[in-house]
């Protein structure tokens, strides 16, 4: 579902980059997440942070039923961090997908480097075993993590990122209400620092994921 949050533009302007969500209608977090630098006229899909964000303190369950300790398993490497669901009909498996794409245009050992965390919004239903399922047909590599809902919104909330427990639509459908912001996180200094939203094409992300890696700026 569609649900907007909201960046603080860059440098002295008060201008907000909006963001919004999987599926259709909804309304405004309002609420400014981040300072950010965005050149006027600039067609970049990246947002450089002025402030990154620091690495939530997730301990969740990955899709092997074990233990992974975000902040732990991540420290040093290039890392993307999305929030979505399994069942999501447009936003969650596009977005992904587009990642996957680009990160096979990268030499071997870069993509082993790169860190890809799919975390769930949805976790009553995003088992590991669901989960697995799902990310083996986009890439086996990239790590899903499920566990306390609660424990989920927070994490996201530290990154700016608005989620809503699941809930049933007019139709009876289970959806769920969430930012689609894809944050980069340096491995020089493990801050998240870069800031995609759902408009980021493959062609974008094989552009910058070798800068990311580097832990350089796009």
């Amino acid at each position: 579902m569609r649900k907007k949050t909201f960046a603080a533009a860059a440098l002295l302007a008060a201008a907000s980059l909006t963001l919004s969500a999987c599926g259709s209608g909804g309304g405004d977090n309002g609420k400014p997440v981040a300072v950010v630098s965005e050149e006027t006229g600039s067609d970049k899909a990246a947002t450089v942070l002025d402030k990154p964000f620091e690495k939530p303190d997730l301990v969740l369950t990955d899709t092997h039923g074990k233990k992974y300790d975000f902040r732990e398993e991540t420290a040093g490497r290039p890392t993307l961090i999305y929030f979505g669901y399994t069942h999501c009909p447009d936003v969650c498996p596009l977005t992904m997908n587009n990642i996957a794409v680009a990160k096979k245009q990268l030499p071997r050992d870069q993509q082993d480097e790169l860190r890809i965390v799919f975390v769930t919004t949805d976790p009553e239903r995003d088992t590991a075993a669901a989960l697995g399922k799902w990310l083996k047909g986009i890439d086996s590599q990239v790590v899903g993590l499920t566990g306390d809902f609660a424990t989920i919104q927070a994490g996201a909330r530290t990154l700016g990122i608005s989620i809503d427990p699941p809930r049933k639509d007019d139709k009876g459908k289970v959806v769920s209400d969430h930012g689609t912001q894809v944050i980069a996180f340096s491995p020089k200094t493990d801050g998240g620092y870069v800031l995609y939203g759902e408009d980021a094409t493959v062609e974008d992300y094989t552009k910058d994921l070798p800068k990311i890696i580097k832990g350089e700026n796009p």
